[in-house]
């Protein structure tokens, strides 16, 4: 055997060698790069919950559209939340099904991921029993058909003991945050985003 087959005969599966050994570290590259959260966002699906409870009237229920997710927005008078202080507790997650409490009959809404959204604020006026929320379409409370997530936004029910229900059909099970604000004016807000990707 002559030294240029000799040489071929180590070369080849050197080069081989050093093939295998690059081909991985580009798939792993490629991969990481697409398992990047969608928007940098990395709020995950489990359920959120604050136990604040001031004794405070929903005013308005609101929805809008941003590049990465889609928020709805609950309004909170002012007047009673400063008596205890505070903004309203919360729970929210998703539920196979929504059942109205305490009555426990199915509530249907249209997407393929269900939040079942408690919110520590009446819909009355806890002074005088009056309702202050009545919305002219509890099954739609804000007209969301255009959104990237959202399906439907339904309010569940009068408030019990202290609780408004609110549902909110979105089209999968998607990352979502829950977070409070002051204002505006005296008032408060709740705040849900659902993120539009993974």
């Amino acid at each position: 055997m002559n030294m240029f087959n000799r040489t071929k005969r180590i070369i080849r599966p050197l080069v081989l060698a050093l093939a295998i050994g690059v081909m991985p570290a580009a798939f792993v590259s490629a991969s990481s790069a697409s398992a990047a959260p969608f928007c940098g966002i990395s709020w995950g699906s489990l359920a959120k919950s604050s136990d604040q409870v001031p004794a405070a009237a929903i005013t308005n229920v609101r929805a809008g559209r941003h590049t990465c997710f889609d928020r709805m927005v609950v309004d909170i008078n002012g007047k009673y939340a400063n008596i205890v202080g505070g903004h309203a507790g919360y729970y929210v997650r998703y539920v196979r099904d929504v059942f109205e409490d305490p009555r426990g009959r199915l509530v249907p809404l249209r997407g393929g991921a269900k939040l079942q959204i408690a919110v520590r604020a009446h819909t009355e006026d806890i002074y005088t029993g009056l309702q202050v929320y009545r919305p002219s379409k509890p099954n739609e409370l804000v007209n969301v058909s255009g959104f990237s997530t959202f399906r439907q936004i339904k309010l569940i029910g009068p408030s019990f003991e202290g609780v408004t229900q609110i549902g909110l059909g979105v089209r999968a099970r998607l990352p979502f945050r829950v977070f409070t604000l002051d204002g505006p004016g005296g008032g408060s807000r709740l705040v849900i985003d659902v993120a539009h990707h993974w």
